[in-house]
């Protein structure tokens, strides 16, 4: 009998894989562009996909947009609610915040141009995304803990106020990275060199755990 030709099966289209290749091909075209800039065509164009499959995961080019807010929020977020700081004592788990808080933003240097982006929108994504305010809500939860603790054991001033030690701590890592282009163009200082990244990581732990002491 002659052997008979069987046509391949069609491959199926994984959909939390296809989700995930247009939101890394988002992030990268948003952060470049911005919000109004950026073009669904581009995006689609980046993965084998096309603008309707977009449309159809997220509906609007705004709503791909605050998924991806979401997302790079998520990850900072992850990042910290994975370091088991109650098995430190409050110093080294303060310590240790800090420097992944500095690690992340020196490594994702487009979730600060993200940040930057929904600011020029007055955070009006943002503001219809509760999920986002909710993640945020757990470093405050974990920064008032980990006050609690340092007050209790005599290494920390009393009523220091979480959102306070959080904006102290992310406006520096913001800050380099937000504004290495102009700090370069203006100090001839390459903000990325390791000699700088280890010197500032080092600088802005020091500079907390100062302030932080009673």
């Amino acid at each position: 009998m002659p052997d008979i030709a069987v046509a391949p099966r069609p491959r199926l289209r994984d959909p939390d894989q296809t989700r995930r290749n247009i939101l890394d091909a988002a992030l990268a075209e948003f952060a470049d562009k911005g919000l109004s800039g950026a073009r669904v065509d581009e995006i689609a164009a980046r993965t084998a996909t096309t603008k309707r499959m977009i449309y159809y995961y997220f509906g609007s080019k705004e709503g791909l947009y605050a998924a991806v807010l979401e997302e790079m929020y998520g990850g900072i977020r992850d990042a910290e609610q994975a370091l088991e700081l109650d098995s430190l004592d409050p110093v080294a788990a303060m310590r240790w915040l800090i420097e992944v808080t500095f690690d992340y933003h020196a490594a994702h240097p487009e979730f600060v141009r993200m940040v930057a982006v929904e600011n020029i929108h007055s955070a009006r994504h943002l503001q219809q995304a509760p999920s986002v305010a909710e993640r945020n809500d757990a470093v405050i939860r974990t920064l008032r803990a980990l006050l609690d603790r340092g007050e209790h054991a005599g290494v920390f001033r009393a009523r220091v106020d979480a959102v306070d030690l959080h904006l102290l701590i992310s406006s520096f890592c913001f800050y380099r990275v937000s504004n290495r282009h102009t700090l370069q163009a203006i100090f001839r200082r390459d903000l990325t060199a390791t000699e700088h990244v280890a010197a500032h990581r080092a600088m802005i732990v020091e500079a907390v755990l100062a302030w932080l002491r009673p």
